[in-house]
């Protein structure tokens, strides 16, 4: 008859018997879970664009700044701050008087980003939300007293201008908090109902004026118009009589005579009617006239 082969030992039984061994178990089971803790918790990661100051439970806030990358840092006691040094937009609305007590509605665009070495002093000063914090205070005083030194109509043809004065106060202002301001910008700006209404009238005004001076010179251009005409006329009627004394046979007033029966014909030639009217109204029977002239002038001889 086989032997029937006898089980192995449990090793929980023979710790069990042995209290010595078990714990000897939990403070490796114990001294594995810390090693893990530790490797899993003394490693961090600076992503690009960023920087990472250290608080430390003992002395506080590190003056060390991380680059980007991988780095060590002990358990519990450490505790990374990550800051981003990249420009950040903010709006800064508000609603101030003009040069000349305009109410004016202003929306700016203001880019900045910490001071990058300055980090461990605006984490203890100011916290993570730094911007926040410094925009509210500067920005609207800025804004409000760069746009006091304009008036309504300066603001929009030196738009530039005043963008570079804000830029200039705030980027001065910011520097006592460790920030760099990079850009502002005028992205929107309105004015109040009155001077709107203000405006309309003035280019109402500017309209009736133009179209008053464009009657003043169309009725001088037709006064001088006439002048001329007359002037034309009387000279011609001069030149006419010059013509009646020059010519006593009456040649002149007969080739007048005739330009007008060629006129005349003209018209009626172009004309869709027909009409029947005498010759001697329209002065078209010149021949005739000859003939009673040379026949006069036969009876005189």
């Amino acid at each position: 008859m086989a032997e029937v082969p006898t089980p192995p030992p449990n090793p929980f039984t023979q710790l069990a018997k042995n209290p010595k061994n078990f714990g000897r178990l939990v403070a490796i089971i114990g001294a594995i879970g810390f090693v893990g803790y530790a490797a899993t918790n003394s490693l961090y990661t600076v992503q690009g664009g960023e920087r990472a100051v250290i608080f430390n439970r003992v002395v506080g806030v590190k003056n060390k700044i991380y680059a980007e990358g991988m780095h060590f840092m002990i358990p519990w006691f450490d505790r990374p701050e990550i800051y981003s040094i990249r420009a950040k937009a903010h709006k800064l609305p508000a609603e101030t008087p003009s040069k000349d007590l305009q109410v004016i509605s202003i929306t700016v665009r203001v880019l900045l980003k910490p001071m990058p070495e300055e980090l461990p002093n605006i984490y203890r000063k100011l916290g993570k939300d730094y911007d926040e914090k410094v925009l509210k205070s500067l920005g609207p005083e800025t804004v409000k007293s760069t746009v006091a030194q304009f008036n309504a109509a300066e603001l929009v043809t030196q738009r530039e201008e005043v963008s570079k004065l804000m830029r200039k106060r705030l980027a001065e202002r910011a520097k006592d908090f460790w920030i760099n301001v990079d850009d502002v910008s005028i992205i929107d700006l309105n004015f109040g109902p009155d001077y709107l209404a203000a405006v309309e009238a003035k280019q109402v005004a500017q309209q009736e004026a133009e179209r008053a001076r464009y009657l003043v010179e169309r009725a001088r251009q037709s006064k001088l118009e006439i002048i001329v005409k007359a002037e034309g006329e009387a000279q011609a009627a001069r030149k006419f009589n010059e013509q009646l004394k020059q010519d006593p046979e009456g040649t002149f007033l007969e080739l007048r005579r005739i330009e007008a029966a060629k006129e005349i014909a003209r018209v009626v030639a172009s004309s869709p009617n027909r009409l029947f009217i005498n010759a001697d109204n329209l002065m078209f029977d010149i021949l005739s006239e000859q003939r009673k002239r040379d026949e006069s002038e036969d009876a005189k001889k």
